[in-house]
Formats: structure tokens, C-alpha cells, sequence
């Protein structure tokens, strides 16, 4: 019988892999922006998808070169159900070694928005108030065009999020900024 871990398990395998504070707080702000989505598109598993945004980079400190091969296999071994590996996995689409396309709404959410909180959270730093708080879109617009500014962070994924959602540039970054503002005050963004 395959396992769905609770959001606190999810939080502890995380913790287990990942020393690194930044990748933890990085799977915490995935795991809040995805809740936010969950509660507009699928109130019934809200849990389900903050759990898949927690465990999406689970093997990236330790296997950056292998990032979500090694997080198939670590989540099969623990008999973790299948629609959440896939979930967690396709993320990596095009960038790893995954087969997993994202298809699913949630997939596709977690695929666009993954890249995207980097950008908004570097952009909030840059900010006098250090905070999402007080962000319009037409700054983040400024920084996502700025290809220095948080440049590992992938321009074209996040378009090619945009497009898989059927949905325009403007609105997929309106959206997750409005998501991560709805992390405060909680999380301090």
C-alpha cells in the first residue's frame, strides 16, 4: 500500500537530506505557494499538494547532478505513492534526467512556480522593506527581464510554465506573487 506522507513527515524527510537552511526554506515557500493554488484549484488535497512543494527538491544538496532521479528512487523505496512521485518529479522536466512531463494542473503549477519563487524571493531582498509585502508586478517584471539578476534561475522554464498552464507571462507572475504574499506574516517574506 503506497504511503502519502503529512506535510510534518514531508518537513522531516527534507531536513534529512537537506542541511543547507536556504533549501529548506526554498521547499517551505514551494510547499506554501503550492497550498495556495491547492485552495483555489483542489480544496479536498491542499495537504497533498503542500507536501509535493516540501519534497520537490529532495535530493538536491546531496545529488544536484542527478536532481529528481535520485528523488524518484529514494521516494520509491519508501513507498511513496506513485502520483506524488510523479508530481515531485516532473518539476525537473527538461532539465534532469526525469521522463515525467508535467500534466497534471497541480505538475504544471509546481513545474512554473519552482523557478519563479527564487525570483521573487531575490527580488524582496533587494527591496527596502525586504519583503514581498509591498511589490507590484511591474518591479518583478523588471527584475525577471534583468537576465543577471537571479540568474540561476530559469527564465525560459517559467514561460514554458506559463504556456503548459495556458496562461500569459503576466499572470503566472501576478499569481505566485500573490501567493507568496499570502505566506506572511508567517514565513517573513
Amino acid at each position: 500500500m503506497s504511503v502519502i506522507p503529512t506535510k510534518a513527515e514531508a518537513l522531516e524527510l527534507l531536513k534529512e537530506h537537506n542541511k543547507e537552511p536556504f533549501l529548506i526554506r526554498h521547499g517551505e515557500v514551494v510547499s506554501g505557494v503550492m497550498g495556495y493554488f491547492a485552495k483555489e484549484h483542489d480544496p479536498e488535497r491542499v495537504e497533498f499538494w503542500e507536501v509535493v512543494g516540501l519534497l520537490h527538491d529532495l535530493d538536491f544538496e546531496e545529488h544536484p547532478e542527478e536532481h529528481c532521479v535520485k528523488t524518484e528512487e529514494m521516494l520509491k523505496e519508501r513507498d511513496i505513492h506513485p502520483d506524488m512521485i510523479k508530481a515531485i518529479c516532473s518539476h525537473g522536466w527538461g532539465m534532469t534526467g526525469t521522463a515525467h512531463q508535467p500534466e497534471a494542473f497541480m505538475e504544471k503549477i509546481l513545474f512554473a512556480t519552482d523557478e519563479l519563487t527564487g525570483i521573487i524571493g531575490a527580488a524582496a531582498l533587494m527591496r527596502p522593506s525586504k519583503s514581498v509585502d509591498d511589490m507590484e508586478l511591474k518591479s518583478l517584471k523588471k527584475k525577471f527581464k534583468d537576465k543577471s539578476f537571479a540568474a540561476g534561475c530559469s527564465r525560459d522554464v517559467i514561460r514554458q510554465g506559463a504556456e503548459l498552464l495556458g496562461w500569459e507571462l503576466d499572470d503566472l507572475l501576478q499569481k505566485t506573487l500573490d501567493a507568496m504574499k499570502s505566506l506572511n506574516p508567517e514565513m517573513g517574506l
